[in-house]
């Protein structure tokens, strides 16, 4: 068995396991590595930390197929981790475009990825229904053609585009089920009730949920109401910027450096990289 086969297995057992996992978002091949030493099982890219890093906004069109791929195989083969990446629209408003983003994608050495229904215009941020459908149909049907588990993550935008129709978007994700998907996923939930219901409405498939924002619960809590997989997305990322950021203010405002107090020691730091 190769290596990325051996890493699609275990991702996948993950998502069948009786608690949920943690899949935290490193923007690079440094945070992989730091997120890594300290025990989580499988990572995911973000495209807002990366973006970031690229001093681009995110959800702007801003980062290429190409600028995402590099990225997740820079973020795979920094650990020996599963990693899923975030193909945001799948670069194409086409069903074939998905299926051939997941098709490059799986060739970087992830072993999932996921496709949202966002169109990436403010003016019209959700597709269609059927075209919805459609698109989650061919990335499953491409996913299927891999030599390895790859595991499909079909993500319901509604609620971070101002749309909050809950009913609207259960139904999209449990079409999306019915259309391949192995995993579903709406970023944006508010409440444990809207949690329980993306579950509800999906079983048996496994649910990611995203831990960013208003929404305040534990593993634990998630894991009892039949999560699988929590995620963070740019949450630890905007972490790091924010203390960057305090730290800087401190020295222009202030002229002092108290910040270096909360830094990691630089032998510490240093040792995560040595091979």
């Amino acid at each position: 068995m190769d290596a990325q086969t051996l890493r699609a297995e275990t991702f996948k057992r993950l998502h069948e396991r009786d608690r949920a996992f943690v899949m935290p978002n490193p923007w690079d091949a440094g945070s992989a590595v730091m997120l890594a030493s300290l025990g989580f099982e499988a990572l995911a890219t973000t495209s807002a930390g990366y973006a970031f890093s690229l001093g681009r906004p995110d959800a702007e069109g801003a980062l290429s197929l190409d600028d995402t791929l590099l990225n997740a195989h820079q973020i795979a083969q920094a650990t020996t981790l599963p990693v899923a990446a975030d193909l945001e629209n799948g670069f194409s408003d086409s069903p074939d475009g998905c299926a051939q983003t997941i098709l490059r994608a799986a060739a970087t050495g992830i072993v999932g990825g996921s496709i949202e229904d966002a169109t990436g215009h403010s003016g019209d941020p959700i597709y269609a229904f059927d075209l919805s459908v459609e698109r989650v149909q061919a990335a499953a049907t491409a996913a299927r053609s891999l030599p390895f588990a790859f595991m499909l993550t079909a993500r319901a935008e509604n609620l971070l585009h101002g749309r909050l129709d809950l009913p609207d978007t259960l139904r999209r994700l449990q079409a999306y089920a019915e259309a391949g998907a192995d995993v579903l996923y709406a970023p944006g939930l508010r409440t444990a009730d809207e949690v329980l219901a993306v579950v509800k409405a999906v079983a048996p498939k496994p649910v990611n949920v995203l831990m960013s924002g208003a929404l305040k619960l534990s593993v634990a809590q998630l894991s009892a109401m039949g999560v699988k997989r929590i995620s963070v997305g740019s949450a630890m990322a905007l972490a790091a910027y924010g203390e960057f950021y305090r730290a800087a203010q401190e020295v222009y405002e202030f002229g002092t450096f108290t910040f270096t107090e909360r830094s990691i020691p630089f032998s510490t730091a240093n040792q995560f990289f040595k091979v």
